[in-house]
């Protein structure tokens, strides 16, 4: 935690534990109940279903958190991994083969006193109980050149269990080549030699390595290449070529079945929204739009077929868009069995029998059940925060406008209370500032109104998702326009009744924090206090 200011600390404090002495024991839970990580996350299912992986974050004095597998049809238990979060960090991990899942760790590092994080890549059997996992990439070490990114896998090559292929800058630092990796002994074969400044590799759904994102770190220059045909040693050609700094560009996302048919993102209307390009007749066509926010999930695939079934969107109740009629079928059901959550498929085995669904709503923590389409069941796998039932109250998408006209949308939560307000407030803006706040679960949030805050999270101008336009005008409007957008928001708070003057707080991180500090210095009679965790206080 860093930049707490020093003439706010005590009054944020003290207005907190005034607050809290109003509230009944039975109304409030222990900060340790939000101040910990989800007991349970991340499960995946494996190849054919029968063995499971998950995260268990441990609390008390030494927390941790354990890479663990179940093998369902035995019900046995194996530890893979401990991490203490702080040094060494589990990054992600995936089901290989039947056997074997690849994890990514992130470790802290430092150079002449520069500090940064590198990742590396690992292999583990599902039952090495704390046995010492398998290093894959042993970069080569020459000068100042380390392969700081080495978990970049490009394809997991389904028709070949033992290998995947992985794009690592090992020969030519910042210029990944692309390697065949063997998951057992680590050793490589090189496919594709890093060039023409690209940085981004994606291959085909029969994998083979079809296009190639360049870009020029100085200018800002980018390119993508294509492969008309699969093949090695077929011509690389410019597809698409666009300035980063300068325009919006396209950003290619994946293939179809088809091998041909290649997915990518551009504008339309200003939103960011899908398309495919066929690489054959050079024909493009709309896949997916929204009117009023931009689609940017990624492609979601089918276990079984390989072929793309729909796109993640955040702007749904189940935060996907499906095409394929089999699993509107069955979010259609999950939406029956549980009409008053929000539903989320996460995990498939091969023949997309059993899966894994997660949900949740504003005011309940999210949980994790295990399905299967065959057997018709349904059975609680894990509770992401068993202490926390019913800790906040439902989230209210509302709107206002700023002084220069501008609509900004946001996500208002209000005490449980006997009285209608006005409230002690907490502004919390969120950090980026090129992301966005949205509805759901949200344990800063859970914290703040189970003190009996008010809590309002704007998607300031800036934020992402709402268009280029948008998104771009954060463009040297830090401590300007973003910054009185804040403003007018604790503003129409106090207008509206919802905040009592005399008590508001903001409250933000990363650029939040930032924020936090432009308002002590730029509005400091609207604010009772601020807390600026980890800011940004040094724009050069």
């Amino acid at each position: 935690m860093n930049g707490i200011l020093p003439r706010f600390k005590s009054l944020f404090f003290c207005c907190a534990l005034q607050l809290m002495s109003n509230l009944t024991a039975a109304q409030q839970l222990p900060v340790s109940a939000f101040s910990q990580l989800p007991e349970f996350e991340r499960p995946a299912l494996s190849p054919n279903g029968t063995k499971l992986a998950y995260i268990n974050n441990l609390g008390g004095s030494s927390p941790s958190s354990l890479l663990a597998t179940i093998d369902l049809t035995k019900g046995e238990r194996f530890l893979l991994l401990n991490s203490d979060n702080e040094k060494v960090k589990i990054n992600w991990y995936r089901w290989a083969n039947e056997e074997t899942l690849l994890i990514s760790a992130r470790y802290e590092s430092s150079t002449r006193g520069t500090k940064y994080y590198e990742t590396r890549l690992f292999a583990m059997e599902y039952n090495m109980n704390n046995e010492p996992a398998r290093r894959l990439v042993k970069a080569r070490r020459g000068g100042d050149h380390i392969s700081q990114f080495q978990d970049n896998v490009i394809n997991w090559l389904p028709d070949d269990p033992k290998h995947v292929l992985v794009a690592v800058d090992i020969d030519i630092q910042f210029l990944p080549s692309v390697y065949k990796m063997n998951i057992d002994s680590g050793r490589l074969k090189r496919l594709e030699k890093g060039k023409l400044e690209i940085r981004d590799w994606i291959t085909d759904q029969q994998s083979q390595l079809r296009v190639g994102v360049s870009m020029n770190y100085n200018d800002g220059d980018s390119t993508i290449y294509v492969r008309r045909k699969a093949g090695k040693g077929e011509d690389w050609d410019k597809l698409y070529t666009y300035n980063a700094m300068t325009e919006a560009g396209i950003t290619p996302v994946g293939f179809g079945l088809d091998p041909n048919l290649l997915y990518f993102r551009q504008y339309n209307n200003d939103k960011l929204a899908l398309y495919t390009w066929n690489l054959t007749t050079d024909e493009q066509a709309l896949i997916y739009a929204d009117p009023d926010y931009d689609v940017t999930g990624r492609l979601l695939y089918s276990a079984s077929t390989r072929d793309v079934i729909g796109i993640a969107h955040s702007n749904t109740s189940t935060g996907r868009i499906y095409w394929d009629p089999r699993y509107k079928a069955l979010m259609g059901g999950l939406e029956k069995a549980f009409p008053d959550t929000d539903n989320y498929l996460v995990s498939f085995d091969q023949t997309e029998n059993a899966y894994i669904f997660y949900n949740e709503n504003d005011y309940t923590p999210g949980a994790y059940y295990l399905g299967n389409r065959k057997d018709k069941t349904i059975s609680l796998l894990f509770e992401q925060y068993p202490a926390l039932v019913s800790a906040v109250t439902e989230h209210k998408k509302v709107s206002y406008k700023t002084r220069d006209g501008i609509e900004i949308e946001g996500y208002l939560t209000l005490p449980e209370s006997p009285e209608e307000g006005p409230f002690p407030t907490i502004l919390h803006p969120h950090g980026g500032p090129g992301a966005r706040d949205y509805s759901g679960f949200d344990y800063w949030t859970s914290f703040f109104v189970n003190l009996g805050y008010a809590v309002f999270r704007p998607n300031f101008r800036g934020s992402a998702g709402y268009g280029y336009s948008f998104a771009k005008s954060q463009m040297k409007s830090w401590g300007l326009e973003m910054q009185d957008d804040l403003s007018d928001a604790a503003q129409w708070l106090i207008d509206t009744e919802v905040a009592d003057p005399d008590k508001i707080c903001i409250v933000g991180a990363s650029y939040g924090g930032y924020a936090t500090m432009m308002a002590a210095t730029k509005t400091p009679d609207l604010f009772t206090c601020g807390v600026s965790l980890a800011g940004v206080s040094n724009l050069r």
